[in-house]
């Protein structure tokens, strides 16, 4: 191969292939007609869903002659429910417009980590449910799951011990992906891909045999031009930033980044067709599974309806269908029959599991009052940060007003007057408005209470010794007193002659 994908032996002039052949130069080509063209060359082979997931394609291959000037580069997912929806043709019909590919079918992740080191590689990876199904000891695709998430962003690597003394190498695994596969793939990997739902092509649908020894020449030159294409536009792409779509945000902006940058630097019709490919795929994305805790937030706000507070007994009532969560045109009520809460492993989830899902989320439940009535139940309030993070309800809605919590008998006051009148200032009855400053001060009311009079104590201490004990003499003979006796003026000797 004549073609140094590296881009550094490559002019903008003429240049000619290891035919002798004479080919357009890269200062010549026309980005957005050479896309026209690739996007002709697949469709002749490959049937997609639609449009945006063929024109998502394109720019997916594309981007892969220009991935050592992105930051990012994104999975290219085929999924399909069931075998024979065309994933695999798909995949080889990019290995025709890719460069330097390499075919993954059941290559050993040592042989592919050391490919990627000696080179930038393209993988195409078919069959990858295979890759995730594995569980237990017989697992050993570990490395591979790392290298498909950890590959995403540039200078990604994965440490490994190499040779007999165990040296630690860092091999670098950014690289463009294209993945095929059955069913879903996990999270961390469907977040980092442009997700395209294959299905079965039907009779009305007909698509061009494909057979490589008769189409790889046109595949491979359609192939060279891009990459003369990409060595003029490499770094205006991996410096670009592209306007995204209103809405496309977090992660799918940084997925959907590189391929918008490829349209815009192609022109024509691309860019246009980028961004309706972008909304339209992010959607796809947005409807794929969710789990049990999301799934169960969503009905939730579906059936909580407008209401402040709600059972416990109530909302498991409108999961299982046995209650109507609002009424139709003809004033019938509308059930949730598509839920799976009335028969959840068997059984119909019950108040202690609705709070084990929705412990995660936490959302706790408490005492609530119901037209009059305590019970245990779940305040909106309580819902919404749960709502907001997971999607479940609508940006444009506020929060509501958090109700107060149910009084206690026993803090609850004897008696609260309705309203309160201030006096009415003097010199106002009938009508009369008094002249500023005329009127008089309001006079206070006397206070009153119902405490007995307190009796007068005799004052025993002696004048002008502030703050001693009290002090008393006897009447008749003048000595001092030695215990005071509230009554008793005279002291024992005196009484007791008094008394004789």
């Amino acid at each position: 191969m004549s073609i140094p994908y590296g881009g550094d032996q490559r002019d903008a002039g003429n240049w000619a292939d290891e035919n002798g052949e004479l080919h357009q130069g890269a200062d010549e080509l026309d980005g957005g007609a050479l896309l026209d063209r690739v996007m002709t060359f697949v469709g002749r082979f490959c049937r997609f869903p639609d449009g945006h997931a063929l024109v998502a394609a394109v720019l997916w291959a594309v981007h892969a002659h220009l991935v050592v000037h992105l930051h990012t580069t994104p999975r290219l997912a085929l999924l399909s429910p069931e075998p024979g929806s065309g994933k695999t043709r798909v995949l080889e019909v990019l290995d025709l417009l890719t460069p330097d590919t390499m075919f993954v079918f059941s290559a050993s992740p040592p042989a592919i980590f050391r490919t990627m080191r000696n080179q930038t590689t393209t993988l195409l990876f078919d069959e990858v449910d295979t890759v995730f199904g594995r569980k237990g000891k017989d697992d050993d695709n570990g490395d591979l799951r790392a290298l498909l998430n950890a590959g995403y962003k540039r200078g990604a690597t994965i440490p490994r011990c190499v040779g007999p003394m165990h040296t630690v190498e860092h091999f670098p695994v950014f690289a463009a992906v294209a993945l095929a596969g059955l069913g879903d793939l996990p999270d961390t990997l469907m977040s980092r891909s442009v997700i395209v739902r294959m299905r079965k092509r039907k009779r009305s649908e007909p698509v061009e045999p494909f057979r490589h020894r008769v189409h790889a020449a046109d595949g491979h030159d359609l192939r060279d031009e891009l990459a003369a294409w990409a060595l003029r536009q490499g770094e205006a792409v991996g410096a670009a930033w592209p306007t995204l779509p209103e809405g496309i945000v977090d992660r799918p902006a940084e997925v959907w980044e590189p391929l918008l940058a490829v349209a815009e630097a192609a022109g024509g019709q691309w860019p246009g067709l980028a961004r309706e490919a972008c909304v339209a795929l992010c959607a796809v994305a947005n409807d794929r599974s969710v789990s049990l805790g999301v799934r169960l937030l969503r009905d939730l706000h579906l059936v909580f309806g407008d209401a402040l507070t709600r059972s416990t007994a109530d909302l498991l009532a409108r999961l299982h269908g046995e209650t109507g969560y609002a009424t139709d045109a003809d004033g019938e009520p509308v059930l949730l029959l598509d839920a799976p809460w009335s028969s959840l492993r068997g059984v119909p989830l019950d108040p202690r599991g609705l709070a084990r899902l929705l412990g995660q989320y936490e959302v706790r439940s408490t005492k609530v009052k119901i037209d009059g009535r305590s019970s245990q139940g779940y305040r909106r309030e309580d819902f919404w940060d749960a709502w907001q993070r997971e999607g479940a309800a609508p940006g444009s809605e506020t929060a509501e007003p958090a109700e107060p919590a149910e009084r206690r008998r026993s803090e609850a006051p004897s008696w609260v007057p309705d309203t309160v009148q201030p006096p009415e200032p003097a010199g106002t009855r009938g009508g009369e408005v008094p002249e500023p400053g005329s009127a008089p001060e309001p006079e206070t009311p006397p206070l009153t209470c119902g405490v007995p009079q307190v009796p007068q104590v005799p004052d025993f201490r002696t004048p002008g010794r502030r703050g001693t004990a009290p002090v008393a003499h006897c009447t008749r003979c003048g000595q001092k007193l030695l215990l005071v006796v509230t009554g008793r003026d005279t002291c024992a000797a005196c009484s007791k002659a008094g008394a004789a």
